[in-house]
């Protein structure tokens, strides 16, 4: 056995400078679009809505490289830099000759990998000048993980947490609250968008794009307040990439290089930032590995969507982004995994699906706890169930090479932990878990209701 098993980074190697993956890209995904023009959208065009310094990381294609503001740096060594670690033990209970390591992004009181996000965002609201922020939240990391940047930037913070979730997750809200947040749990009767939404579907249990939508409502009505989101747009898979910065830099250091890199994939940062440094090498042919994007079979934007024009949110009053999407109308079943039920995917891993730098699979949820069980059993760490649909995939490359005996090195992401899904690992272990998967006929309803960009600009 290496005497590598888990590998750090010393706090003066945590990567001071983000990675934009646009300014190698040989191709730019299509642009954010107004859902008022059908025209694309300029900095002034997302003020209203997000930080302005956000709004132009948003847009920007050609910056490589972005300086880490000097208190996030400051934050960030409060927990980072997150270690790389050898599975060793799942590797013996597999018998598979593959070496797998994870990037374990769960070392802090969120859970996950979301408060690399979330720090940015709050430092770069209170430089504005603002006084509060509104966002939403499928399993709660990210609403958690604001809110602990929120009390640390001593920023006021509103809270839509999708209703399944926060039925399923009642501890979450206390985590939210004892940092200083209130917590609404969505669709609500606190927005127009929430009550409409209740009218057309009164027992829904929410979805992201509803979350989405009473947040910037709540957001633009409010004096002094922006919207900031935890997944989806460039801004947050450009912070997220510390996460592939740090992991390149500890394979580095023992002379590894990944073979496969897997990550989960709901609205994308987790996965984009995983990707990101090593995605570098591949767009620049210096690298030939493979990308895979795990996402449930109950919510598969990428394997069953289409790559569309479509609405962020479901209440229509976001910029319209191209991605691969279910339709902003789609519901959702209330899968455990909170935070991969979102009916679309970020443009720029839309973009690099579409040209063939990255695979796909879905995975049914009975097969993902079975993962994360065993997992939990040989490397001690209990999963989140959005983490464990990369562990579902990595099992299943190790026992491919099994089968053929190749020594391939794989990489996933372990986003966070799961200790706030007991719910979840109850109804699995009573046997009580089920699979759903959308009817052909279920997709069609929500493709049915994408937006027509030709008819929007031709009615202007």
């Amino acid at each position: 056995m290496s005497d590598h098993y888990r590998i750090y980074l010393e706090e003066d190697q945590i990567p001071t400078k983000w990675y934009n993956v646009r300014a190698d890209m040989p191709e730019q995904h299509d642009p954010l679009l107004s859902p008022a023009t059908g025209e694309p959208v300029t900095v002034e065009d997302l003020k209203p809505v997000f930080c302005e310094e956000l709004a132009k990381q948003e847009l920007d294609t050609t910056t490589r490289h972005f300086d880490i503001p000097k208190p996030v740096q400051e934050f960030y060594k409060i927990f980072r830099p997150s270690p790389l670690i050898r599975a060793y033990n799942l590797e013996k209970a597999l018998q598979t000759p593959a070496k797998i390591y994870y990037k374990f992004e769960g070392n802090n009181t969120s859970g996950s990998h979301k408060l690399n996000s979330a720090a940015a965002q709050v430092h770069y609201a209170k430089e504005q000048g603002l006084t509060s922020l509104t966002t939403e939240t499928g399993a709660g990391q990210w609403g958690t993980a604001l809110s602990m940047a929120a009390a640390f930037f001593e920023m006021d913070l509103t809270v839509y947490m999708v209703r399944g979730s926060a039925e399923q997750k009642p501890y979450r809200k206390a985590v939210i609250e004892t940092f200083g947040a209130d917590i609404i749990p969505s669709p609500s009767e606190t927005t127009e968008v929430g009550r409409a939404i209740l009218k057309e579907h009164p027992n829904t249990s929410g979805s992201l794009g509803c979350a989405i939508s009473e947040a910037v409502e709540q957001a633009v009505s409010t004096p002094n307040c922006r919207y900031v989101l935890g997944s989806v747009l460039n801004q947050v898979l450009l912070h997220q990439s510390i996460i592939g910065l740090e992991s390149k830099a500890a394979m580095d250091s023992i002379d590894e290089y990944p073979d496969i890199v897997i990550g989960c994939a709901g609205g994308g940062s987790n996965l984009g930032g995983l990707i990101s440094a090593y995605m570098q090498d591949t767009l620049k042919g210096s690298s030939d590995t493979r990308f895979v994007a795990v996402e449930p079979a109950s919510c598969p934007s990428l394997t069953r969507g289409r790559y569309e024009y479509d609405f962020c949110d479901t209440g229509k009053i976001t910029p319209l982004a191209r991605m691969y999407t279910l339709g902003s109308q789609f519901m959702p079943s209330a899968d455990h995994a909170g935070g991969l039920r979102y009916h679309g995917m970020s443009p720029i891993l839309s973009k690099l699906y579409d040209d063939g730098y990255v695979e796909a699979v879905s995975v049914h949820q009975t097969k993902v706890f079975e993962a994360a069980v065993l997992f939990a059993k040989q490397e001690t760490i209990l999963p989140a169930p959005e983490s464990a649909h990369a562990i579902r995939t990595a099992i299943d490359e190790a026992l491919k090479c099994k089968k053929t005996g190749e020594e391939k090195t794989i990489l996933f992401g372990l986003t966070g932990t799961g200790y706030f899904d007991m719910q979840a690992y109850s109804s699995y272990l009573a046997g009580e878990m089920t699979d759903y998967i959308p009817s052909d006929a279920e997709l069609e309803a929500g493709f049915a209701q994408l937006p027509n960009v030709e008819a929007i600009r031709s009615s202007k």
